[in-house]
């Protein structure tokens, strides 16, 4: 499972379409959209964008809540220029295909040095720290550690970082940071992974919307902002 996840996202290179379909039910009301995402996810870097569009756009219509999916968690995780070389080149196809760039700390910095720890965990205890108190902020909090990592170079195992972008949406940093190391929080991310498995997300991003109190996919992978509104026209009808 965790090797067809590292091929898929974190190797930067691949990724597919599968739209889910939508049975028309009773009139619209406020739906729920389930993004299943990871911090280490190149893919999902290039995607953010579109989704906290697709978040402003769809307000009175959609909730979305964020699932962190644990691409590289336990025997997965290690040091990029051993498991990811390949991600010093790849990277260039996610910014070419999504419009994103890609920071100079992250691309001469990290990137080059390649020692740098592939770990979802820590990104995923942080997000769970979020959600637990603003819920609400958990989709701009993701989109921080995207640029905590891949914009600004800062490494996914540096645990003091993640309370200066905590901070960005009002999170007291020493609170956050004593949070960090409180093995509830761990639990949190880990049930994340789990959910992630169950919900069926075997590419990030996934995209999932509630239909008649169930969970159907709406597509995985990367898609453009133009196509997810054609997916989501069908999905609200």
């Amino acid at each position: 499972m965790k090797t067809l996840l590292t091929l898929i996202c974190l190797g930067l290179f691949s990724f597919t379409h599968t739209t889910a379909h939508i049975t028309k039910g009773a009139p619209m009301k406020k739906k729920k959209l389930l993004y299943v995402y990871d911090a280490l996810c190149g893919w999902c870097f290039g995607f953010s964008p579109t989704i906290q569009k697709i978040q402003q756009e769809y307000k009175d219509v959609l909730d979305i809540e964020v699932i962190s999916g644990g691409l590289k968690v336990g025997e997965s995780a290690g040091q990029l220029n051993v498991i990811a070389p390949y991600i010093k080149t790849a990277y260039k196809t996610v910014e070419k295909t999504c419009g994103v760039t890609f920071g100079e700390p992250f691309v001469n910095g990290t990137l080059q040095k390649g020692t740098m720890i592939l770990n979802s965990v820590p990104p995923a205890i942080a997000l769970s720290i979020v959600k637990e108190r603003y819920p609400d902020k958990a989709l701009e909090f993701a989109a921080l550690l995207h640029t905590m990592i891949y914009i600004d170079g800062f490494e996914p195992e540096d645990y003091d970082k993640y309370a200066i972008y905590a901070a960005k949406i009002g999170y007291d940093k020493e609170e956050f940071l004593q949070k960090m190391s409180n093995p509830i929080y761990k639990e949190k991310a880990f049930a994340d992974f789990s959910r992630a498995m169950e919900l069926g997300a075997m590419s990030f991003p996934t995209v999932l919307i509630e239909n008649n109190g169930k969970y159907e996919i709406l597509f995985n992978g990367y898609m453009p902002y133009n196509k997810v509104k054609t997916v989501l026209k069908t999905a609200l009808k």
